[in-house]
């Protein structure tokens, strides 16, 4: 295997036209980190580069929906995302925007080179046209039904619900999301990059050189290169963009996938007068760190791109990650179902590691994985916890009781204490080959094998028991515990770095490097360390319902919003005589009770005004008895009464659903006599 001299890595560009949210940060950017904060503290020549992707059509419709310029939109959302990632421990060297003039040259002059050479084709196709927008339309501006899945709000690129990708003219029914109306075809003319040209190329450079590739990775592309290459356009009918610098190019952008990638090298060239020693020179290992959904732009599209240029090197490993859900529903943007960090931030202060720890532990590394609040609140108070914290705790507060927080001096070691110590190298070797190999679950849970490690050690080895009659064993003890605890402090920093800094903090010392880690002389006899404190605390039930109700109301308010999408049309018209032989009255609920062995029959008496009577309504998993009781209702008296379960209902009682399903007792602004007609 290949030794490199630097690494560049880089990850996926979020776009600016929202938060960042768990989906994205298991996807790509707490893999991107570890992997980062491990070359580090290896003491590789590493950088990170990151940046907000601020063109494309979704900012245009951002901006469009809140009436503002997409350059509001951008800037709102550049710092939002740049400051959550900050809070999150995110370690980028750099984090760029493609709205910056070194990108924008940077960009432009990479479209004029491959123009120059002669890399591209220009062609004149039939494009949707907005007459009534006096517009081309993008693909995310056409919006119609997806031949798959009949969804009516799939976009020209692709479905959100089933996840298809599409072109705008499969859509069933398509109109333009600016103004509703029906598109028409028009010629339009745009440069296209030829990848077929390089399908040979990329067939031997992926297929046969990197079969070490991630199965999920490696099987898109091959999927892609079996089905055969085709030109991909470059440029786009839009006025948000990097213009084409090319004359009689006017009204036309780079398209955002053309765009977007060389956001990586601009934001180099911000870092590093050197950066061409991080994209040029073949000693260096270029990673990209992105969701399945980039995969064909970063191992097909960018390298032809990169290829074409030339001069530039291309990436050694893609590790792409599937998709992490919610609580057993796809994230989604648009519809409000996700948790944004920079939500989690404000609402779980001091435990920015919790959420890190939980979305690695639970990575979609091979498969679509879910997040769900009670694995968050239980990996949190039985691993965190009951593991790391409660190891870390011990060793720590036992040290300040029996030895005034001095490292007591190490005694000669038992095979056991040896057998204990010799598992680090062992873990340390587990780290380094699962890291690399971008298997940061499994690294997280060798990390964490220390500290269980450590509590088996101590639970085995009874220090409380033997300080009376062997305060001597009990030194060494003692010793050994907090040389794992400074051990465990550096495992843990790729994945959890306040946590790191806190153990750290506890112990007195500075931050050591990789290669110490299993060193069994980290802290020296007589060194101090600092006051114990607790590295997590349990996460309560009631702090997870809030949550979970949180995630309830955003449903709510989807499904209310659907509803007032698709109200029922108007049934068949009805003779005013129809409607004049229902008897529709108010009256006042006495009494009410459930009917045994049924979930939704309740058994309510009323008091119409005429009579006193039984109705039997399907209301009990919407309103107690207790909440019943004494409601003003509008009850359709003379329908024709009916046997259910055993009792004779004489009416109806009228509801309305709302978009959750709920039914909703329709009752009178202000009390009425029983008996009041209503019509």
């Amino acid at each position: 295997m290949k030794k490199f001299k630097r690494y560049l890595v880089t990850s996926a560009l979020p776009y600016a036209n929202g938060p960042v949210h768990i989906g994205h940060l298991a996807g790509v950017y707490i893999p991107s980190d570890i992997y980062v904060r491990y070359l580090r503290l290896r003491g590789a020549d590493v950088i990170s580069v990151c940046g907000s992707d601020e063109h494309g059509v979704p900012i245009t419709i951002k901006a469009r929906q809140e009436g503002v310029k997409p350059q509001d939109i951008v800037d709102k959302y550049h710092n939002i995302i740049k400051n959550a990632f900050k809070g999150l421990g995110m370690s980028f060297d750099i984090y760029s925007r493609t709205t910056s003039p070194t990108h924008h040259k940077t960009a432009s002059d990479f479209f004029r080179a491959l123009y120059d050479k002669g890399e591209f084709i220009e062609k004149t196709t039939m494009q949707y046209y907005d007459e009534e927008a006096g517009q081309f339309l993008a693909d995310r501006y056409i919006v119609g039904t997806c031949p798959h899945c009949q969804n009516d709000r799939a976009y020209g690129d692709q479905c959100e619900k089933c996840g298809s990708t599409l072109s705008a003219t499969d859509l069933i029914d398509p109109h333009s999301a600016i103004t509703g109306s029906v598109p028409v075809m028009r010629e339009t003319t745009h440069w296209f990059l030829p990848l077929d040209k390089h399908e040979e190329f990329l067939r031997k450079w992926i297929l046969e050189e990197h079969k070490e590739w991630k199965v999920n990775v490696y099987g898109q592309c091959k999927s892609w290169l079996d089905l055969g290459l085709q030109p991909r356009a470059v440029s786009r009918d839009l006025d948000w963009g990097i213009p084409v610098p090319v004359k009689g190019a006017e009204g036309k952008v780079l398209y955002v996938w053309f765009d977007a990638p060389i956001g990586y090298i601009s934001a180099t060239k911000d870092l590093t007068p050197d950066w061409e020693k991080y994209w040029k020179d073949e000693d260096t290992k270029m990673v990209h760190f992105i969701g399945k959904d980039n995969i064909v732009f970063h191992c097909i599209v960018f390298p032809s791109m990169l290829r074409a240029h030339g001069g530039y090197i291309l990436p050694e490993n893609v590790p792409a990650n599937e998709f992490l859900n919610l609580e057993g529903e796809k994230i989604s943007t648009s519809r409000n179902w996700a948790v944004w960090l920079h939500e989690y931030l404000e609402e779980f202060p001091g435990k920015e590691d919790v959420l890190r720890y939980v979305l690695c532990a639970n990575a979609p590394e091979t498969k679509d994985n879910d997040f769900t609040w009670k694995d968050f609140q239980t990996r949190n108070n039985n691993e965190l916890v009951a593991v790391l914290g409660n190891f870390v705790n011990r060793a720590l507060v036992l040290t300040q009781k029996y030895y005034d927080g001095k490292v007591p001096a190490c005694g000669e070691l038992t095979d056991y204490d040896r057998d204990i110590l010799g598992e680090l190298p062992q873990i340390k070797k587990a780290l380094e080959e699962n890291i690399e190999n971008y298997r940061f679950r499994e690294a997280l849970k060798e990390a964490m094998n220390i500290a269980r490690l450590g509590n088996k050690y101590l639970a085995d080895t009874e220090p409380w028991k033997l300080y009376k009659t062997d305060p001597q064993r009990v030194q060494t003890i003692l010793n050994v515990s907090l040389q794992i605890t400074a051990s465990l402090a550096i495992a843990v920093e790729p994945f959890m770095p306040f946590t790191a800094e806190k153990i750290l903090r506890l112990l007195d010392v500075e931050k050591f490097g990789w290669d110490q880690l299993g060193d069994t002389a980290l802290l020296k006899p007589g060194h101090r360390i600092g006051t114990p404190a607790l590295l997590f605390e349990k996460i309560e039930d009631s702090v997870i319902e809030a949550q979970l109700e949180k995630l309830a109301a955003t449903k709510r308010a989807n499904l209310a919003k659907e509803a007032g999408k698709k109200v029922e049309p108007q049934k068949e018209s009805i003779a005013f005589d129809d409607f004049g032989k229902m008897d529709i009255r108010v009256a006042t609920i006495i009494a009410a009770e459930k009917i045994a062995k049924t979930k939704k029959l309740l058994k309510l008496t009323i008091d119409t005004g005429i009579d006193k009577r039984t109705i039997v309504s399907g209301i009990a998993e919407h309103y107690t008895p207790e909440s019943l009781v004494g409601r003003q209702v509008q009850v359709l008296i003379n329908l024709e009464p009916r046997e259910l379960k055993g009792v004779l209902s004489e009416g109806m009682i009228l509801m309305a659903q709302d978009a959750t399903g709920k039914l909703v007792l329709l009752s009178p602004a202000e009390p009425v006599g029983n008996g009041t007609m209503v019509g």
